[in-house]
């Protein structure tokens, strides 16, 4: 039987993502990142495509770590100016009836009880079609314009965020009673108080007295997405994700990470399959082979390859403009994003990177791997890395945007539809039913299921 892949598309609320310079160019609209019509006009395109979802990536800070300066950033466009992403979506989960949408939140610099309203009040908006990337932030300078001095330490992030679920799931599983939301007109009562329980919350980061401020939404716990792929984040991971953002650059890379998360979720009392993974890659597509290898010269000409190392920075935490352009890249203990570094320095012991390969590599798509063809041969390509890795779908970024995500829609997903390798209409239901086929509340495995019932 064909596997069939879920593929979301990769986005964010700036001029710049994950291919540097190509702003540029002069099919690209990204830099239209400011108006609501682009972004309802990109949620009609993937729903269109039958796309499980849109993927919206944040950072709160700047990549100031290459050359100790955020001007390759700024001046670049690289990844700032970068709005909020949850502010959009309502207006695309208006204009649209299945679509789902991952949306990027820190437990670093927020909050878990005005967080889980906003997680809660998107859940009520878009009949229950909302997840939450939840990430720990590897930036200093988010941290220094919240007060901080620097990030805590890579392993102390996931100890706080441990506690951070744990108050979010008291307040979203716990807090209102099934049947506690009563409407009664005739006896004037809208919810019972005997059943909207305080959390009485007390713990070494936060303390959280009080009830949810929240009736319940149509999934409770949004969709949990998490993208460490790191050893403490694959722990993490295997307690709270239910798909995992990664970012293996090769299949080799991959095959591993998949692995050990799979191992990790059964460690955690889980099955393999809780767990839905995704790669982040790009597809650059045309009608030939022959078109999308002109139109992938086309984008590389435009790169700006000091903002792919400028991001590359960012993510690893190390200096690459102290390096030589044809020096290799050395593995370091930083307290930015492990993974990262790993994936170009260690995962590989029979790959060494130069800083020109990577600024290279890092120019279109960031850290993933870009796949350039026909719809037939990108098919190919795919179905063989889900083969390989035992990867369930792809986080796929836009080289220009709108472009690389009309020709997914266009020339990939009916010639995956062909091989019966993805789906010819939605699922029913909020984004966890669509996802996985069960109800729309976390299965009883998941971790805060047991936060149903509060002391």
């Amino acid at each position: 039987m064909t596997r069939e892949i879920l593929i979301n598309a990769f986005a964010m609320n700036a001029p710049g993502h994950l291919s540097p310079g190509l702003w540029r160019h002069t099919a690209d609209r990204s830099a239209d990142y400011r108006h609501i019509r682009h972004w309802v006009d990109l949620a009609k395109t993937l729903e269109r495509g039958l796309i499980d979802g849109l993927f919206i990536a944040d950072v709160v800070g700047v990549y100031d770590v290459y050359g100790g300066s955020v001007d390759a950033a700024v001046r670049g466009g690289v990844q700032v100016p970068v709005n909020d992403p949850l502010q959009l979506v309502p207006a695309m989960a208006y204009a649209t009836e299945h679509l789902g949408f991952g949306v990027t939140a820190s437990v670093s610099f927020e909050h878990p009880f005005p967080f889980a309203r906003r997680m809660s009040t998107l859940d009520h908006l878009t009949g229950g079609r909302v997840g939450w990337n939840i990430v720990t932030s590897y930036l200093d300078s988010g941290a220094r314009n919240l007060g901080q001095a620097r990030q805590a330490g890579h392993d102390d992030r996931y100890d706080v965020a441990d506690e951070y679920l744990e108050v979010v799931y008291k307040l979203w599983e716990g807090s209102w009673a099934d049947d506690a939301v009563l409407r009664d007109r005739a006896s004037g009562i809208f919810a019972d108080p005997a059943k909207v329980r305080p959390i009485r919350h007390d713990g070494p980061n936060f303390k959280v007295p009080g009830i949810h401020l929240c009736e319940p939404s149509p999934q409770r716990t949004p969709v949990l997405y998490q993208a460490g792929a790191s050893s403490r984040g694959r722990r993490f991971a295997a307690r709270h994700a239910e798909c995992v953002f990664v970012g293996g650059p090769t299949i080799l890379i991959l095959k591993r990470i998949v692995s050990d998360l799979r191992a990790a979720a059964v460690e955690a009392a889980r099955r393999p399959d809780d767990i839905k993974i995704l790669n982040m890659q790009t597809v650059i597509l045309g009608r030939t082979d022959s078109e999308a290898e002109d139109k992938a010269a086309d984008y590389r000409s435009l790169v700006d390859h000091t903002g792919a190392l400028a991001l590359l920075s960012g993510w690893t935490g190390v200096d690459l403009s102290t390096y030589g352009l044809d020096e290799p890249l050395r593995h370091v203990k930083t307290e930015a994003g492990q993974s990262a570094l790993e994936s170009f320095t260690t995962a590989d012991p029979d790959r060494q990177w130069t800083i020109r390969e990577l600024a290279q590599w890092c120019g279109i798509g960031g850290r993933g791997p870009v796949l350039v063809g026909s719809a037939r041969t990108v098919a190919d390509q795919l179905q063989h890395w889900i083969a390989e890795t035992d990867v369930d779908g792809f986080n796929l970024a836009w080289a220009v945007n709108p472009g690389t995500f009309e020709d997914i829609v266009d020339l990939l997903v009916p010639e995956l539809q062909r091989r019966g390798a993805y789906k010819t209409a939605y699922r029913p239901g909020t984004l966890r039913e669509k996802l996985f086929g069960d109800g729309p509340r976390l299965n009883a495995r998941h971790t805060g299921a047991g936060f149903r019932t509060l002391p």
